[in-house]
């Protein structure tokens, strides 16, 4: 393949990428409200939380892809309902874990069908099983081991 053809491609499957998610957030997070007044990003922070509490709350951010303005205000917003809780760090007073409630444990589990009914119905039934198991081999190649130093910066 030519390298202007690459570029192409490259250009083509990254804007399908964006558009798919563009597309698929919003429709997921609408099922989830509609369905128990929860917001996709608490979802995903609850999610997060389920398997691995306590997190810090960096930690965190990294795993819901949020700015750390925006993971701050989100854990503010999920104490106020009483879905988390956030406590400062006994060896850094400058950092904080978060931990999921037992509150915020039963509205995941109540929460996770339809979640899992919405991502099928947008996303899964779309694809065979084939292209699913091809599309997540692929994007898996795609998430670099968080050792590695991006590209473009310098080696240390």
């Amino acid at each position: 393949m030519a390298e202007s053809d690459e570029r192409r491609a490259a250009q083509r499957a990254w804007s399908a990428l964006l558009r798919v998610h563009a597309q698929l957030v919003p429709r997921i997070d609408a099922d989830l409200r509609r369905g128990f007044d929860l917001p996709l990003a608490w979802y995903d922070v609850l999610l997060e939380l389920d398997g691995a509490d306590p997190l810090r709350m960096t930690d965190l951010g990294n795993r819901v892809v949020l700015s750390r303005t925006r993971v701050s205000r989100l854990v503010t917003e999920m104490e106020n309902a009483g879905l988390i809780t956030r406590r400062t760090n006994p060896d850094d007073a400058r950092s904080a874990f978060v931990t999921c409630t037992d509150l915020g444990r039963a509205r995941l589990r109540q929460a996770a069908p339809h979640y899992r009914d919405s991502v099928t119905a947008h996303f899964a039934d779309r694809l065979t099983a084939a292209e699913l198991d091809a599309l997540a081999r692929t994007l898996t190649k795609l998430l670099a081991p968080a050792d590695l130093p991006m590209p473009g910066s310098t080696p240390t």
